[in-house]
């Protein structure tokens, strides 16, 4: 079952689920043993996190965060380690993630490597302005692979 592993560091690596034992396998990826969350941010995907990654000082997921944003259309709150996004079936199931989505994710991934990237020479101005700059590049990468 085809899926997405997103890594803190922006890096977004395609995964071969097993069919039978996905949710084992997830766990594995996501280096928890027991609390795996699931946020569903598209109707057509699952976002699987680290159920403590952020009490336990798992390092920040921008570029999962900036795609989960862009899904919802809204600023949400930080995520935290690697993340693997699955596909959802209309009854929340766990399935293969759909190309266009892959598609979603790769390119949000790619503008945010570029504009951390950008910023070792031109700093935003504010905590704010850095989170305004990146969900907007978000947004229109989600918007534009559509």
């Amino acid at each position: 079952m085809r899926a997405l592993r997103i890594d803190p560091d922006a890096t977004v690596t395609d995964v071969d689920l097993p069919e039978p034992d996905a949710h084992s396998a997830i766990r594995g990826i996501v280096g928890s043993l027991d609390a795996v969350d699931q946020g569903a941010y598209h109707r057509r995907a699952v976002l699987h996190i680290h159920g403590s990654g952020r009490k336990i000082g798992l390092p920040q997921n921008l570029a999962a965060w900036a795609l989960a944003s862009a899904w919802r259309g809204m600023t949400l709150y930080p995520l935290a380690g690697t993340i693997v996004v699955t596909g959802r079936t209309a009854i929340g199931d766990v399935t293969a993630l759909d190309d266009d989505l892959v598609q979603h994710a790769e390119s949000v991934a790619q503008s945010v490597r570029d504009t951390l990237a950008e910023w070792r020479t031109r700093p935003p101005a504010s905590h704010e302005a850095a989170i305004g700059e990146l969900l907007a590049y978000a947004a229109r990468d989600v918007a534009s692979s559509r």
